[in-house]
């Protein structure tokens, strides 16, 4: 009995290898357009931003390597609509971890503290990092799946909890009005993708958005 092999597309595969070779030859294929696709908007990103010291990609490497994390804020929302270039960098991680990944941090990095942030920055990045501390968003680190963010594949939060977390910073009476503006308008990008979040906008918050 002959069996016809078939690669990723569906194609018969009529070189004598064998069909395991072809599907991982194609996934091969997929994943280095993957990696290119963000390697170069990684590299676009640098250059809008201006991160020359790396700050990116030194926080990354040790949050990655030290404690449970997840995204929110506007480069959150990047993830799931169509992004905008923003030099904001919003991560959730428990308070008890934070001791432990400022350590483990170089001296080049500076270090704000809040009541529930911590601010991060760099000579020779344009890039604001805060660790959002606030006991709130804690929940959202087990709900958060990876996805490309900055050219990285990085743990997100869930669109219902980004949401939740723009209204929180929107109704927030010590919140800057640049930065309000900045919310509403992401709040509408979600509920213009997610349709049903529109139903969660507070009317104080829904007034502005009209």
């Amino acid at each position: 009995m002959t069996v016809a092999k078939f690669n990723l597309e569906g194609h018969e595969d009529r070189s004598g290898r064998s069909g395991r070779f072809g599907l991982l030859r194609s996934f091969g294929s997929l994943e280095r357009a993957a990696y290119n696709r963000r390697v170069q908007a990684g590299a676009f990103w640098r250059t809008v931003v201006a991160d020359e010291a790396n700050l990116l990609d030194e926080v990354v490497r040790v949050l990655e390597a030290r404690v449970p994390f997840c995204l929110i804020g506007g480069q959150a929302v990047n993830a799931y609509v169509e992004p905008l270039v923003s030099l904001d960098l919003d991560v959730v991680v428990a308070a008890a971890d934070v001791a432990s990944l400022l350590a483990a941090l170089p001296p080049s990095v500076q270090v704000e503290t809040f009541q529930h942030s911590v601010n991060l920055s760099r000579a020779g990045s344009d890039l604001r990092i805060q660790l959002q501390t606030d006991p709130r968003y804690e929940s959202f680190i087990s709900r958060a799946s990876r996805r490309s963010v900055l050219g990285m594949d990085l743990p997100v939060a869930a669109p219902e909890d980004v949401f939740q977390g723009k209204i929180w910073s929107v109704t927030d009476p010590t919140r800057r009005p640049s930065k309000r503006q900045k919310d509403l308008a992401d709040i509408a990008r979600l509920t213009e993708k997610y349709p049903y979040l529109a139903a969660r906008v507070p009317d104080e918050v829904r007034r502005h958005l009209m």
